[in-house]
């Protein structure tokens, strides 16, 4: 295939709708496509269930736009000298509108990661600035540093982001949201399985070393949670606050 060929498997992911439906029982990976390079716009867009698309290489704007329920991994060709953490590997707007499914890109995003998930679980290693705006739904990790204006109209779903150097706070706006430590057992789970998921999907180097010592990191991490969720979860955000209602 060309890099000229937006939206690479979309119009397979209507033949699996149209044959299996949306709320289908197919496998992940059901059929996998693997793709080697550079891809255009809108790689995997309104990817269905039981798709997963591979990609070794980089991709443009609106990767997984619209992702469905399908998988998208993208990784740096083996012979890569590039240190992937520090590298962009999908370009703005990813995945823009995804209301279901899962991303996890072994690189850095440009601007507004996650804008406007509703249902997705995406995990990245930085983006640029207005990562997840006007997020409501689903769960974004972000293994590394963030742009200007982080968060700005979510009103759903929960954001984690690794921040060793504390810079995150002053990259946040604060208007919808709330920031803190991870605190509750409940969401500790939730954001290590995700890590565990990215390093097994992509062999994210940088993933790998937060697991080795995860008692050490997971203090670097922070929580980001809507305030119109706080009355909403499934669990307290500390475990404290748990404790006190039981």
């Amino acid at each position: 295939m060309q890099n000229t060929l937006r939206s690479i498997v979309t119009r397979v992911s209507s033949h699996i709708v149209r044959r299996f439906g949306m709320a289908n029982d197919l496998q992940e990976g059901h059929l996998t496509v693997r793709l080697n390079g550079s891809c255009g716009q809108s790689v995997g867009a309104f990817a269905a269930p039981g798709l997963k698309l591979e990609v070794l290489g980089d991709a443009y704007d609106y990767v997984g736009k619209g992702l469905s329920g399908g998988v998208i991994t993208l990784r740096p060709p083996l012979s890569s000298p590039l240190v992937t953490a520090d590298n962009t590997i999908i370009g703005n707007t990813v995945p823009y509108g995804a209301t279901a499914g899962r991303l996890f890109a072994n690189g850095q995003a440009g601007e507004r990661f996650a804008a406007r998930n509703s249902g997705a679980l995406v995990v990245v290693e930085g983006c640029d600035s207005n990562g997840c705006e006007y997020m409501t739904g689903g769960v974004a990790v972000i293994l590394g540093p963030v742009g200007d204006n982080f968060a700005a109209g979510m009103t759903g779903g929960m954001a984690y982001v690794y921040d060793p150097v504390g810079a995150l706070p002053a990259k946040t706006n604060h208007e919808t949201v709330v920031l803190g430590r991870i605190e509750a057992a409940y969401w500790v789970e939730e954001l290590l399985g995700l890590v565990r998921e990215h390093a097994a999907q992509t062999g994210s180097v940088k993933a790998t070393e937060i697991l080795r010592h995860w008692e050490e990191e997971l203090s670097r991490f922070w929580q980001i949670c809507p305030k119109e969720m706080l009355g909403r979860l499934p669990r307290p955000l500390s475990d404290r606050t748990a404790e006190a209602m039981a």
